[in-house]
């Protein structure tokens, strides 16, 4: 075990990746990355997951683990990149630091994230999972022991979402033994981090601080000057409390805190076509003022007893809180007309005196540019227990969970514009609109959420036979843009609610040694948004297929899914460009159908003397398709059988390393297949193209003593220039070639 995940690989001893005693994750060898598993939920944390080491392999249906050696192997700081490693994860990058992440799985619409499940440590994470479930606030991924992925029918076991399934982010787990780890970075663009764990561990009692701190310049430049860069400060303290070894109840209480701060100079404008030709890294000068400040704490309680040798139950009470300002340009006022730069980008011929002044290059009206403070605050808060019984009837052995789970969350949202002129190639502000104009309203979630799940062990078989309940309140309060302080009441309140059961059912063959058939279907499901009234919930039935190899060496995984919709929804938001509708609306997409395939494995070569030579590869295959023909403001005008925008066919991951005792190197190859931007069918236009790209990264560390760890990075190894999406507002670029390296000393 490397020693700069020390904390982080502690998470072996409490259980997390128990499969039948010692795991192969705890091992020296490297192994394959991908690994899946049975959990024999004997401690609370297994309580929040679902897969563990590959020593045990029977989960039925798609779930992977990336471990703490995984994440140390490229010391990745972005979300993105660490997810590559598995199969079926769709994504869209946009700052380039992974910091507000767009994720999907199979399909299911990257859009801040918010068509999956979100957690960590198996408590939802995103601002307002029901009312407004837009993950601007996402964990710092470089503090995480571990991910987990979950697709298929164990994703039920989470909720509310179940179309695409779950990310389960694992935060650093109180060590069994008092010491820490300190580890600092430097590298390419001013980027820094320091990353540092200290606890201090008693027989009952237990301490433990964790702190990240991290920042850039940036790599976009923009016209006159200024960062591009980010600020971010990260904060974890964790109180532990378990019964002694003569105690008649083995029972645990955790207390967790947690504070992030945020400060982003980010902006969704981006550029024209032949201007990232030109000059890819470009940022015009109508973006100067855009930042995003935001502030994120968490309070969470985890409570586990052993009722008896067979029975324990885990319950965890949470509060989030998170608040941000995003000001960036909104609207464009010109030549009488109010628009959206997405007008813009869409037809830049139509509009070069518009491209001048966002460039700088001409002074505009008086007020043309209007900037948004897009002000929001979050709360989210609620209890969850899990019962866990084991029990035998018959031949038959069982792993039972029963779930429950009460949340609440909102989202208030007072906004207002400040008007600009562009003069001399500076923003000079012109106006200022009273807080609450542009937008002043509240939205609401109440969720009442139970499950059932089961798994069955009958020799060669394992089934998992489960379903869940959902009953969800939702509500949108609308107040007048001038009453900010809402003395007057609401002028429109729209409420809808709905209860939905999502069934599940998964089964697993030994077909031979190391060999398991696997297959399993499940309801996808998705609430709508709140106060939504023309849109329906998301729904489809989900199927997979597919089969597991886990040999010495070896790993092999290849499962093949159908996800079949018969409503799939598309929320108008700032992040997609949305012109056709208020922020947050949302608009029924009707039928469609996503399959594909999963393929992921891996070989860990020995040559000998101490050296070994770790495969890893995984592939995905993605086709997605509508089956009914509409037209409407947000998706456009869809035939049958146009695909769904930003879903590649191809991704394709591989890494190859040589290791020894002390030192390793490592590179990877990410190619993601080309993207369409609209729905549509046949040869993508080239405004409607985001190309398809190849980036390499390598990576090499040195265990310079049993406590220092010396390690550097290249990512985008070849500086290869790459579009990654054309919302909101043009083509933005890839992080270019960055370069870090940094020490790690642990005590």
């Amino acid at each position: 075990m490397n020693h700069s995940r020390q904390t982080g690989a502690v998470i072996v001893a409490m259980g997390i990746l128990l499969g039948a005693g010692t795991t192969r994750a705890a091992e020296a060898e490297p192994q394959p990355a991908g690994a899946v598993v049975v959990a024999d939920m004997s401690r609370a944390i297994d309580r929040i997951t679902v897969v563990g080491s590959r020593q045990e392999h029977k989960v039925p249906g798609s779930a992977h683990l990336i471990d703490a050696d995984q994440l140390e192997t490229f010391e990745y700081t972005d979300i993105h990149r660490m997810l590559r490693m598995v199969p079926g994860v769709n994504i869209q990058e946009e700052d380039g630091y992974g910091l507000r992440p767009n994720i999907g799985l199979r399909g299911s619409g990257t859009e801040r994230s918010e068509r999956i499940t979100l957690m960590e440590d198996g408590v939802l994470i995103a601002p307002a999972p029901y009312a407004a479930p837009a993950a601007y606030y996402f964990p710092i991924a470089a503090r995480m022991s571990a991910i987990e992925v979950t697709k298929g029918p164990s994703a039920i076991k989470y909720g509310p979402r179940t179309v695409g399934g779950a990310i389960n982010l694992l935060s650093t787990p109180i060590p069994d033994a008092s010491g820490g780890r300190i580890e600092a970075r430097y590298g390419s663009d001013n980027f820094y981090a320091v990353h540092g764990v200290a606890a201090a561990v008693g027989e009952t009692l237990a301490v433990m601080g964790e702190g990240y701190i991290s920042g850039a310049d940036g790599f976009k430049k923009l016209d006159g000057g200024g960062n591009t860069g980010f600020e971010v400060q990260d904060f974890v303290g964790k109180l532990r409390w378990r019964s002694s070894d003569s105690a008649s109840r083995v029972q645990s209480l955790e207390i967790k805190l947690g504070y992030t701060n945020n400060d982003s100079d980010e902006s969704y404008l981006g550029l024209t076509d032949a201007d990232f030709a030109a000059t890819p890294f470009r940022r015009y000068a109508a973006s100067r003022l855009d930042n995003i400040n935001t502030e994120h704490k968490q309070v969470q309680a985890t409570h586990f007893i052993e009722l008896s040798s067979s029975v324990d139950l885990t319950t965890v009470a949470y509060y989030n809180h998170f608040k941000r300002d995003w000001f960036k340009l909104d609207r464009i006022n010109y030549g009488g007309t109010s628009f959206s730069p997405a007008a813009v980008f869409e037809a830049p011929g139509a509009y070069p005196a518009v491209l001048a002044i966002l460039r700088g290059d001409m002074d505009s009206p008086d007020g043309a540019l209007s900037l948004r403070h897009n002000n929001r605050k979050y709360d989210s808060w609620g209890i969850q227990s899990v019962l866990g019984v084991a029990l035998e009837t018959g031949a038959a052995s069982h792993a039972l969970e029963i779930g429950l789970r009460w949340h609440e969350d909102e989202e208030d949202r007072l906004q207002n514009d400040e008007r600009f002129s562009m003069l001399d190639g500076d923003l000079v502000r012109t106006a200022v609109d009273p807080i609450g104009s542009n937008a002043n309203r509240e939205a609401k979630g109440k969720a009442f959420a139970a499950f059932i799940q089961d798994d069955i062990s009958l020799g060669r078989w394992t089934f998992r036979p489960g379903v869940r309940f959902e009953h969800i309140d939702l509500s949108r309060l609308d107040y007048a843009g001038s009453d900010p302080d809402r003395v007057n009441g609401p002028t429109r309140i729209r409420k809808n609610s709905l209860d939905v059961v999502i069934p599940g059912f998964g089964v697993t063959f030994d077909a031979a040694e190391g060999l398991v058939l696997l297959a399993g279907v499940n309801r996808g499901f998705a609430p709508p948004g709140a106060g939504t009234t023309d849109a329906s919930e998301e729904r489809s039935w989900n199927f997979e297929a597919g089969l597991r190899y886990n040999g010495q060496n070896a790993f092999l995984e290849v499962i093949g899914f159908y996800n079949n919709y018969s409503n799939i929804l598309g929320t108008c938001s700032n992040a997609t460009g949305c012109t056709g509708g208020d922020i947050g609306d949302q608009f029924n997409g009707g039928a469609a159908e996503i399959k594909g395939i999963e393929v992921l494995g891996g070989y860990v070569f020995d040559l000998g003397g101490g050296l070994t030579v770790p495969l890893n590869f995984n592939y995905t295959y993605t086709d997605a398709t509508f089956s009914t023909s509409f037209s409407d403001s947000f998706w456009g005008s869809v035939a049958e059988g146009d695909e769904l925008p930003y879903t590649p066919h191809h991704q394709v991951y591989l890494s190859a390393g040589l290791e020894a005792a002390d030192w390793g190197v490592v590179v990877s190859m990410n190619h993601l297949g080309a993207i369409r931007t609209e729905a549509g069918s046949g040869p993508i236009p080239a405004s409607q193209r985001v190309k398809g790209h190849t980036v390499f990264d390598l990576a090499a560390h040195y265990q310079l003593t049993e406590t220092i760890r010396l390690f550097a990075s290249a990512e985008n190894l070849f500086d290869k220039t790459y579009p990654v999406a054309r919302q909101p507002y043009g083509l933005r670029p890839g992080k270019p070639l960055t370069v870090t390296g940094g020490v790690s000393l642990s005590f």
